[in-house]
C-alpha cells in the first residue's frame, strides 16, 4: 500500500471516529427559536452529563424565564429526546442530532399542537440546578388556596411541605387542567414568604396573617402584579 493510500485510509478512520463521537454527544448549550402563531420564540437549551445521566434546563427570554428543568432526557442512534418538567400542556421535544453534532432538529410538541424547531450547538452547557431550599416554619406548611385576578379568575393552591433536602413547594393552576408553575426556590424571613417562579418569569412575595389563616401577598409574571391572597385550607 501506498503512503498516500495508507493516509487516506487513516483519515476515513478519523472521520468515521469523529461522526460517531458527534452522534453520541448532546453536551453544549443550543439555541434555536419556534415559529409560533405569535411570532418567533426564542429558546436557550443547556445539556450535559452528570452522575445519573443528563441533566439539562431551558431559558425562554422573551417570557422571562430562565433555567426550566428538563427530564426524560434520551439520546439512541442519533435519536434524541426530552421534556419540559411541570410546565402546561406537557411540552416535549423530539428529533435526531446532526451526522456533524453541530444541530438538532425536530418536533415540539404541547398539548395537540405541534412545531418544528432546530437548535444550533452555540457552546458549552451551562445547565441551572436547582438548588436545595432552607425549611420553613410549621405554620407555612400545608396546601393554601385562592383566586387569581385575571380574566373571569384563576384559582390557585398552593403546597408547601419540608422534605429531607429543605422546604418544597408545588404551585397549580386550577383552572388550567391543573397545570403545574414550578417553583425554583421557597424562602422565609420571619411572617414573610417568598416564592421563586422562574418558569413564568415572576414569583410570590407574601406575608402570613396574625392567626396563620391567610397569606397576604402579590404574585408576579413577566412584569405584571396581582394581588393574591391564598388561605389555608382545613384538608
Amino acid at each position: 500500500m501506498t503512503r498516500t493510500a495508507r493516509n487516506f485510509g487513516l483519515a476515513l478512520v478519523w472521520m468515521a471516529a469523529g461522526t460517531a463521537w458527534a452522534q453520541d454527544d448532546l453536551r453544549g448549550h443550543w439555541s434555536g427559536s419556534l415559529e409560533t402563531p405569535n411570532g418567533p420564540l426564542a429558546l436557550e437549551v443547556d445539556l450535559d452529563q452528570a452522575g445519573s445521566g443528563w441533566i439539562g434546563s431551558v431559558s425562554i427570554p422573551a417570557q422571562g424565564a430562565t433555567g426550566l428543568p428538563l427530564d426524560a432526557i434520551t439520546l439512541t442512534g442519533g435519536k434524541v429526546s426530552f421534556h419540559f418538567k411541570g410546565l402546561p400542556g406537557d411540552p416535549a421535544f423530539a428529533g435526531a442530532l446532526s451526522s456533524d453534532g453541530k444541530s438538532l432538529e425536530g418536533s415540539f410538541t404541547q398539548g395537540p399542537a405541534a412545531l418544528p424547531l432546530k437548535l444550533t450547538r452555540t457552546g458549552d452547557p451551562k445547565v441551572e440546578a436547582t438548588k436545595a431550599s432552607p425549611a420553613v416554619a410549621q405554620q407555612f406548611v400545608g396546601t393554601w388556596e385562592g383566586t387569581l385576578p385575571v380574566g373571569p379568575g384563576l384559582r390557585i393552591a398552593l403546597t408547601i411541605s419540608n422534605g429531607k433536602a429543605g422546604a418544597e413547594a408545588t404551585m397549580v393552576s386550577v383552572d388550567q387542567g391543573n397545570a403545574q408553575i414550578p417553583v425554583a426556590g421557597i424562602s422565609q424571613n420571619g411572617g414573610k414568604l417568598s416564592l421563586n417562579l422562574k418558569a413564568i418569569g415572576g414569583g410570590y412575595e407574601a406575608e402570613i396573617s396574625q392567626d396563620g389563616a391567610q397569606l397576604n401577598g402579590t404574585f408576579t409574571q413577566a412584569g405584571n402584579s396581582f394581588p393574591l391572597q391564598l388561605k389555608k385550607s382545613a384538608k
